[in-house]
This record gives C-alpha cells, sequence and structure tokens, in this order.
C-alpha cells in the first residue's frame, strides 16, 4: 500500500486518485503524523444494467417484430 504525504497528494491529486483506484487503497500521511485512508467508492450495479440503444422503430413495429418471433418459436403462423 502507498503512503504519501499530503503536500504530495495535494500536488498530484489527479495520479493519487487513479493510484487508489488501480490498487484499491492509499494512505496519506499528515505533517502530525496522523494517517488516513483514501479509497474509491464501490457502486452497486446490477448486471442487469445495459445501456439504452437508440433505436428508429416504432412502438407497433416492435410490438409486431416480437409477435412475430413469438408465433416462430411456438410454430403458430401470424395472420397478415
Amino acid at each position: 500500500m502507498d503512503v504519501y504525504t499530503y503536500s504530495e497528494a495535494r500536488q498530484r491529486l489527479a495520479s493519487v486518485l487513479d493510484k487508489a483506484e488501480s490498487t484499491g487503497k492509499i494512505l496519506i500521511r499528515r505533517q502530525d503524523g496522523r494517517t488516513f485512508a483514501l479509497s474509491p467508492e464501490v457502486t452497486a450495479r446490477s448486471p442487469l444494467d445495459i445501456p439504452s440503444i437508440k433505436a428508429d422503430i416504432s412502438s407497433e413495429k416492435l410490438v409486431a417484430l416480437v409477435r412475430k418471433e413469438r408465433g416462430r418459436t411456438r410454430g403458430w403462423k401470424l395472420r397478415r
């Protein structure tokens, strides 16, 4: 675990934050000897969080496509 002085951490804050992110934790020591830990915040994300897709399709067309595919997988024929 890396230990930085307060002055070093202040002067190189961006690189110190990058180091904390890559290693998980760094220490910052003040002149009076007190030590503080800096670690990245862990955000809870769902595995179902996916970026949105921009599609130029109306909801009616989307519903029709879903119904058509469902009919294929169940062996039904759709009436047109």
